[in-house]
């Protein structure tokens, strides 16, 4: 058991996940405003907030952690939750994952040259993969006996040699494709989780500082893919800009001093600043900069 004798119990105890979400994670919440520091073999990285702890821990293990009081919040996939049949607050969906912004999926795949060809054909079967109770789930639910083991790793590469399927997770669909494997079937689509202890929750100090947290990843998260732009253009020419000038609401339009001059600023979808950079400078346009975004709170 992790031992937090010393620390206050204003003190935020949070898990966060080692391993191939850390540096997605770390990203997000630096993004929020949280700057997580920690050296390659560390489990407990420093903040510049007094009254957040965190350790790195295997996502996989974080909701039970979480349930059981001994982190007072944690970021983990509802997969783990659905897993460990933890019992926890869902304080908000975080949509980010190791290299999209897409969910992740648990699907179940066999070799190309594999005779299966849906799940009925797992009967009396050998299925590998890390989450063996959604795994039990999912086959009695299509009605399909067939043995479960627990992958410890590598799961790829345990079918057809020790395994005649398996359930794996993927991102991309690359790492299935590149040992050979074709999907089934999808059992369910994952995303992160901000996940709360329910005591904690109870906590009026603790709760508002895990939705101040929430809200700032929420806002992290709605930055990605867009940026800022700013440019000054003569006021005759504005009404023209304006039309075909996307804006999250309305541009925001200021007088320049002593000139018969704007200032316009918006928030746009980076990739379409491409295409509308050269048209903004075609309408007149000047000075244009564009600039990255941190948080976008709704």
């Amino acid at each position: 058991m992790i031992d937090w004798n010393g620390v206050p119990d204003y003190v935020l105890k949070i898990g966060l996940p080692k391993g191939s979400l850390q540096e997605a994670t770390f990203r997000l919440l630096s993004k929020a405003g949280f700057h997580f520091s920690v050296s390659e073999r560390s489990y407990f990285p420093s903040i510049d907030d007094d009254e957040i702890q965190a350790i790195l821990i295997r996502a996989q293990e974080i909701a039970r952690y979480v349930q059981d009081g001994v982190f007072d919040v944690g970021l983990t996939g509802k997969d783990w939750i659905m897993e460990n049949r933890a019992e926890v607050v869902e304080v908000s969906e975080l949509t980010y994952a190791k290299l999209t912004m897409r969910p992740v999926k648990w699907v179940l795949a066999v070799p190309n040259d594999s005779p299966i060809q849906s799940v009925a054909d797992l009967q009396g079967k050998r299925i590998a993969t890390e989450i063996v109770n959604l795994t039990q789930d999912y086959l009695a639910k299509h009605g399909v006996e067939a043995e479960v083991e627990f992958s410890w790793g590598a799961t790829e590469v345990k079918a057809p040699a020790l395994a005649d399927a398996i359930v794996e997770v993927t991102e991309t669909g690359s790492s299935l494709r590149a040992n050979n494997l074709r999907i089934i079937d999808v059992l369910l689509e994952s995303r992160t989780m901000l996940i709360a202890n329910k005591n904690s929750w109870r906590n009026p100090h603790k709760k508002e500082k895990i939705e101040n947290l929430n809200m700032l990843l929420q806002g992290a998260i709605q930055a990605e893919g867009k940026v800022g732009l700013k440019m000054n253009i003569a006021r005759e020419k504005l009404d023209a800009l304006i039309k075909n000038l996307p804006a999250m609401k309305q541009p925001t339009i200021s007088p320049l001093h002593g000139a018969d001059w704007v200032a316009v600023e918006t928030i746009v979808e980076e990739q379409t600043v491409r295409k509308i950079i050269p048209e903004l400078k075609r309408a007149g346009a000047q000075d244009i900069i564009e600039y990255p975004l941190n948080k976008v709170i709704y």
